[in-house]
């Protein structure tokens, strides 16, 4: 069956909104739209939807190809974001991504403070380049990250409300994660998404990142980062088991491929200037498998 009708999505211009959204996560999204694969069909439609208004927020701000200067993307963004708030308030939208977001953030009552957090860290992306240390850091990755979380689960069903806190981890580790492996790409974008402190601890600053070697020190440095995403990753698993159990497979399997990433970074020995690290097809495949199997099994649970 079509995931929208599974949904029971019948309006034309909505589904179109949500057909949206879901190429845009095929299309920038190929790890995560591989998990949201394993969610029951009915489901999926919802997590498209969030996934196209963070990525298409995240294109305003990132595009390098742009011509538009910081302060021409501030006042997209701005616009266009307070457009998207003012319609999640009324409750409809003709925003060819705002209106699948407002009918999911209706459908699964979704607190629209999440998505004010969301936009807040895509303007500091606008105006701040460094973070002095990780309380710093942490106002931006609660928007940008901690809170795609917390979107996240009204849908996938939690038993319970404990779900919320392990769900902001898993997140922030995804997040940080990718700010280990795109250190190089950051630095292009004139950004540097690692505590400042805690690199001068190693003897790193950032004008030794802008080198782009990966000394000693920046390996060091990179390590302990590492260890954070670790700790992080932990944290998050007890929240997998709240929530239903044909959510869990999809969440479970996001987590070993996001958090792999840091697993990849030491297995190119922190030689992220080099190369980029990403978890091989085989890995993707091989976790992407079983996860598979067990959701499928807990489908055929829910329908008896």
């Amino acid at each position: 069956m079509n995931e929208l009708d599974a949904a029971g999505i019948r309006d034309a211009s909505v589904r179109a909104s949500y057909e949206r959204c879901k190429r845009l996560n095929a299309q920038h999204g190929k790890t995560y739209y591989l998990a949201t694969l394993l969610l029951p069909p009915e489901k999926r439609p919802y997590v498209h939807a969030l996934y196209g208004f963070a990525r298409y927020a995240d294109e305003i701000v990132d595009d390098l190809s742009s011509t538009l200067t910081d302060a021409e993307k501030a006042d997209w963004l701005g616009r266009w974001g307070d457009e998207i708030l003012a319609d999640l308030r009324r409750g409809r939208s003709h925003d060819p991504v705002g209106r699948a977001l407002v009918d999911t953030v209706l459908t699964w009552e979704i607190p629209l403070e999440h998505f004010e957090a969301f936009l807040h860290s895509m303007r500091m992306d606008l105006t701040v380049t460094e973070y002095a240390d990780y309380d710093g850091l942490f106002e931006y990755v609660y928007g940008s990250a901690a809170v795609i979380g917390l979107q996240m689960v009204p849908i996938l069903e939690p038993s319970s409300p404990e779900a919320y806190p392990h769900a902001m981890d898993l997140g922030v580790a995804f997040q940080l994660a990718n700010f280990i492996r795109d250190v190089g790409e950051d630095l292009e974008r004139g950004r540097v998404y690692l505590p400042l402190d805690e690199l001068a601890r190693h003897g790193v600053d950032r004008d030794v990142l802008e080198r782009r070697i990966a000394t000693p020190e920046v390996k060091a440095a990179l390590a302990e980062q590492v260890a954070r995403v670790r700790m992080l990753e932990e944290r998050s698993r007890p929240g997998i088991g709240l929530l239903a159990p044909d959510s869990q497979p999809c969440i479970d399997a996001a987590r070993v491929l996001y958090c792999g990433i840091v697993d990849e970074v030491e297995r190119i020995d922190y030689e992220v200037f080099q190369q980029r690290a990403t978890v091989p097809l085989r890995r993707r495949l091989a976790v992407a498998g079983p996860a598979w199997v067990r959701a499928r099994r807990a489908r055929r649970h829910r329908a008896a």
